[in-house]
């Protein structure tokens, strides 16, 4: 049976193709003379971490195949009144879902969000071919995400290798343990430097979410990570109460999307969220 990840790939694979006929790649790289360095995401994250509390990357997300419509406030969807809303509350970066069909995102406003705040921001989207990459950093982005489930280590080690030379950091995805030992057998955290290791509590296959995964696979890698550094904890997180729980865990890194998107003041919902 086809999940929703696979018809999602797929069509990321078309749109792709058709993106190379409108822009080539050599336009893509052309751009990149316009554009002003990338943003330390990495170290936005991970700089002053001894002080236990958790940094949030807080993400603009209209909709999503799980949940449906997510942002239901009147009047027009405006992400850079969010993402402004977001740094007055204490994000430490702002992620933006670029991906159209099934988020509602674009990847136009990335740069919109750059411009207004002085966060750096993530393209969040399905990456499967280099062309992306050029794309996201001709756009602005500061960092890319990765997804195991999307692509296979190899891949993942060659559009690391290329987001690197592009000054941007990375955030590595993963959900399942086979995922997560695939992804460590090839790299070693964090000693690559400027790459996170994310672990998406939502199975991307079935769109369920259980907070306990994060917790079920640090305890299974043992001290293959370091875990307070480098590691992401994502999806399901909506209270301070899963905020302390997964310091318990040593996660002091955290991605919030819908929680924040679904309240009528996302920023005033990020600044309960870290109270």
């Amino acid at each position: 049976m086809t999940s929703i990840l696979d018809k999602i790939v797929e069509r990321k694979k078309r749109e792709v193709a058709e993106a190379r006929q409108q822009v080539t790649l050599a336009e893509l790289e052309s751009r990149l003379l316009d554009q002003e360095p990338a943003r330390d995401f990495f170290g936005a994250l991970t700089d002053a971490q001894a002080s236990g509390e958790t940094r949030v990357i807080a993400e603009i997300k209209r909709k999503s195949p799980s949940a449906g419509v997510i942002w239901k406030q009147p009047g027009p969807f405006d992400p850079v009144l969010i993402a402004r809303s977001y740094h007055a509350a204490g994000a430490a970066a702002i992620s933006c879902l670029t991906d159209a069909a099934d988020f509602g995102g674009d990847l136009a406003y990335i740069a919109a969000i750059r411009e207004a705040v002085p966060l750096p921001v993530l393209r969040k989207d399905f990456v499967v071919d280099e062309y992306q990459i050029w794309e996201a950093r001709a756009a602005g982005a500061d960092a890319v995400l990765l997804i195991a489930e999307c692509i296979d280590p190899g891949m993942i080690l060659e559009l690391r290798g290329l987001a690197h030379r592009l000054g941007m950091s990375v955030l590595v995805e993963i959900h399942s343990e086979e995922n997560l030992r695939a992804v460590l057998e090839t790299m070693h955290f964090p000693e690559d430097g400027r790459t996170l290791l994310g672990i998406n509590n939502r199975d991307l296959t079935r769109m369920e979410t259980d907070l306990g995964n994060t917790a079920r696979l640090i305890e299974s890698v043992g001290d293959a990570i370091d875990t307070p550094t480098v590691l992401v904890g994502e999806s399901g997180i909506r209270t301070p109460a899963d905020l302390a729980r997964l310091r318990e865990s040593e996660v002091r890194i955290v991605l919030v999307g819908e929680h924040l998107m679904s309240q009528a003041d996302p920023g005033a919902a990020l600044a309960e969220l870290l109270s």
